[in-house]
């Protein structure tokens, strides 16, 4: 009996880390580019992010929503892939776009308040010719934050 109780609370450890990363998805658009993004809209899936991620598909991204409007800072702790982050204000407008490393603690800050961000492949908005003050839509479906 102790083994089989053993083995359960193993194989819920194992599955915790899968379970975990489950979080509701939404489209969002960039231009006429389409946005898969995983929202993180609470302390938990906010802190956890794209942590001990190995990759990202060229259109997927993670969207960040934050209770306050404040100048919110991201950073790549225990992060394996290179990103750019774009700090939205309220109306989706983006603030700044900051390229950020893998697996280093450096902030990387919004300009001014924010209530989003999103991350993406590092130099995917370059490459798409995306910049501060344009819009991404799609952020009035996502869930309230937590």
């Amino acid at each position: 009996m102790k083994i089989l109780t053993a083995l359960s609370t193993l194989a819920l450890f194992i599955a915790l880390p899968a379970f975990a990363q489950q979080m509701p998805r939404t489209d969002l658009t960039a231009g006429f580019h389409r946005i898969e993004a995983e929202v993180a809209a609470n302390q938990g899936t906010r802190m956890q992010g794209l942590m001990n991620r190995r990759n990202l598909a060229a259109h997927q991204g993670m969207l960040f929503v934050f209770p306050e409007v404040q100048q919110h800072c991201m950073w790549m702790r225990n992060t394996l892939i290179p990103l750019s982050v774009a700090f939205l204000d309220h109306e989706g407008r983006i603030l700044n776009i900051e390229d950020m490393q893998p697996q280093t603690e450096d902030n990387h800050c919004a300009v001014r308040p924010a209530r989003f961000a999103l991350e993406m492949n590092k130099g995917w908005f370059a490459a798409k010719g995306i910049k501060a003050g344009a819009r991404i839509g799609g952020l009035e479906k996502v869930p309230a934050p937590r």
